[in-house]
């Protein structure tokens, strides 16, 4: 009776914790129908959101992969004084309003250091830049918690051994530890790279939301809602969507060789 009794439990909690998500999703496929997603996708403004944002999310995915397995293989594998506050710091992104974050980098724009780099490097603010920027922050920061994990499941061991039989810290890290983290490596590029295409606080904020420039699908969808267009806002929901639950599938996928 126990036994049925968890069971019975366990697929309330998971009724209550897929039914929502199920329910939206059936929910947009029914508003905006057959045809709405297809028109959508003929929209040649539409057409560039759809090429920009997997442009930048692209770009900000592979450089923040770049930067996330020294970071993560070195707060996993090297004790450093600081590494706790430093350790947080990098998840603060995961956990800060999208907004917050975006006004953030915009302040730093505002700065005096910011303002330099504004007027002789790249401008970021209402450009291009901006977008990419602000998905590097993000897809940066949930890159260096998946490969931070995978760094601390591996054995340390296959790394002494080999540096045991001459190879050097460098040798190691290159040889050793990063092909026997290989899937976790392009599974953090692809969780980096879904979020980094529905990225849209902080990249409203800092790149602003002008039509045919700065128009990534999430701000495509906010524009269209602004214009009373729900069905369209509704097809890019749905293309969104299948863009995330193919990414998390690859991801499980993934997971499954890993085990």
């Amino acid at each position: 009776m126990r036994g049925r009794g968890l069971g019975l439990l366990i697929g309330a909690c998971l009724l209550f914790a897929v039914g929502p998500v199920v329910a939206m999703v059936v929910a947009q496929a029914g508003y905006a129908g057959a045809v709405a997603p297809l028109r959508v996708l003929g929209d040649p403004l539409i057409l560039r959101a759809i090429g920009l944002s997997l442009a930048t999310a692209t770009a900000a995915a592979a450089a923040a992969l770049v930067v996330a397995v020294p970071a993560a293989y070195g707060l996993a594998r090297h004790p450093f004084p600081g590494r706790g506050v430093i350790d947080l710091l990098c998840d603060l992104p995961v956990v800060l309003s999208p907004v917050a974050l975006g006004v953030s980098l915009l302040l730093l724009f505002r700065s005096v250091p910011g303002r330099w780099v504004e007027e002789h490097l790249v401008r970021f603010v209402f450009e291009i830049p901006g977008i990419w920027l602000a998905q590097f922050v993000v897809a940066t920061a949930l890159s260096i918690r998946v490969l931070r994990a995978a760094f601390q499941q591996l054995d340390v061991r296959y790394e002494q051994v080999a540096r045991f039989l001459g190879c050097t810290p460098w040798g190691a890290f290159r040889h050793v530890a990063l092909p026997l983290v290989g899937r976790s490596l392009v599974a953090a590029f692809i969780l980096g790279w879904a979020r980094a295409v529905g990225e849209f606080g902080a990249t409203v904020t800092l790149a602003g939301a002008v039509a045919g420039r700065t128009e990534t699908i999430p701000v495509a969808i906010y524009l269209r809602l602004s214009q009373a267009d729900t069905v369209g806002a509704t097809a890019l929901i749905l293309l969104l969507s299948g863009i995330g639950l193919g990414a998390l599938a690859l991801v499980r996928r993934l997971g499954r060789g890993l085990g």
